[in-house]
């Protein structure tokens, strides 16, 4: 660390590194991002940590970084709040926590290092940093299941320490509600914008931080689509909700247990207000039905709706292999997603996950739902749900 990073103190020195961070052409975009929550130096915190939301930095941990070190950790957190890490792979979390930890840091670490290689000065990764050039153009669910299935397994469970100069509060990004998720995901939107018109107007923008175009990439919604299934559907050999985990009703927090029995039933709930082609419609079945040939449902119960539900379809394990053939999507008119929960209920369906495909655009609530719920929302990058799982689709990836 130089002389002049000596004399100041942890909290002047990250003030220091936001002023550089949004002062550098490369940067500018990410000056909203970097504003987002409360950034907190801790005594007696080894490292550094993020929820999220809020950071939290370790006083000796920041005094013995170089500045260009505390440039890269203070990047490396406004990324995992940029991707919403800690959000969209909650569920990796449940399975392996420090493996999730680690995925993430692999994908934000190795993208520092190529966007800094040029001026190494700027931004220099801490040493115990976790960087793999074998996973550039990778995001977080694959680098995931590559530790994980190649991780020497101790009990059945793989045995990884992990390592990085940062940890994750996965358990606080879980015990935010729905609202201040939803709230948290417009903030983060609004601060990519901003930060995408500021950088337009700040220099010619040939070296800019593209965020929007970097962000892009980072979720494959079939990777999420895959990981939802298999880990909400198989647990030891699945995870069910109808049986709660004992261990955490007493905190009031419902957490599937894991239990060897064949996957009962899945829904898929599909909007045919109108915005689904069948396109669309038709990819979007085959990659379901591919899901199920690992996961092996005895029934997936294909719901249409619109104001209400209007086609009911079930298919039976051995019927599989004919539901992207033999599905009839049925119109429905206006957008009101509450009206499938409520249809389940009525009708005592009580699936192990749903899986919903809209545009969004919504008439009414999100709905109340019994089940976990994976929203697959399709050319509409704006909206998140305020439940559940979001992932965003775009129709021209498909």
């Amino acid at each position: 660390m130089n002389h002049m990073g000596r004399e100041l103190t942890a909290e002047q020195r990250l003030q220091k590194a936001v002023v550089a961070i949004t002062a550098n052409k490369r940067y500018v975009a990410l000056a909203g991002v970097l504003m987002i929550g409360e950034r907190v130096v801790v005594e007696d915190y080894p490292t550094a940590c993020t929820d999220g939301k809020n950071e939290w930095y370790g006083r000796a941990f920041v005094d013995s970084l170089s500045d260009a070190e505390l440039r890269f950790l203070m990047l490396h957190e406004s990324y995992h709040k940029m991707y919403r890490h800690l959000i969209t792979w909650d569920h990796l979390f449940e399975i392996h926590a420090k493996i999730a930890g680690a995925a993430c840091d692999y994908v934000i670490n190795l993208q520092l290092v190529d966007d800094n290689a040029s001026d190494p000065n700027f931004a220099k990764m801490p040493k115990m940093g976790l960087v793999d050039t074998k996973y550039r153009g990778w995001d977080a669910a694959k680098v995931f299941w590559e530790i994980y299935n190649n991780a020497e397994k101790k009990e059945g469970k793989p045995n990884y320490e992990g390592g990085g100069f940062d940890d994750h509060d996965w358990e606080g990004a879980k015990e935010m509600s729905a609202e201040d998720t939803k709230a948290l995901a417009r903030e983060v939107d609004r601060a990519i914008r901003q930060g995408a018109l500021l950088a337009g107007k700040v220099g010619d923008g040939t070296d800019s931080l593209d965020l929007e175009s970097l962000l892009a990439p980072q979720i494959d919604w079939r990777e999420v689509l895959r990981d939802f299934v298999t880990t909400t559907c198989s647990g030891n050999d699945y995870s069910t909700w109808r049986r709660p985990n004992r261990r955490f009703i007493s905190a009031g927090i419902y957490m599937p247990s894991g239990i060897s029995e064949q996957v009962e039933e899945l829904v898929l709930a599909i909007d045919t207000s109108g915005s689904i082609g069948q396109r669309d419609l038709t990819l979007f079945l085959s990659e379901v039905q591919a899901i199920c040939d690992t996961v092996h449902p005895r029934l997936v119960r294909v719901l249409y709706w619109g104001c209400s539900v209007v086609g009911d379809e079930a298919y039976m394990l051995d019927e599989l292999d004919s539901l992207t053939s033999s599905t009839k999507p049925i119109g429905g008119g206006g957008t009101m997603v509450e009206c499938v929960p409520e249809y389940m209920q009525a009708k005592g369906i009580n699936p192990q996950a749903v899986i919903v495909l809209t545009d969004g655009y919504l008439g009414g609530s999100w709905g109340s739902w019994n089940s976990p719920v994976l929203w697959c929302i399709l050319d509409n990058a704006r909206t998140t749900a305020d439940n559940g799982t979001t992932v965003h689709i775009n129709s021209g990836t498909m």
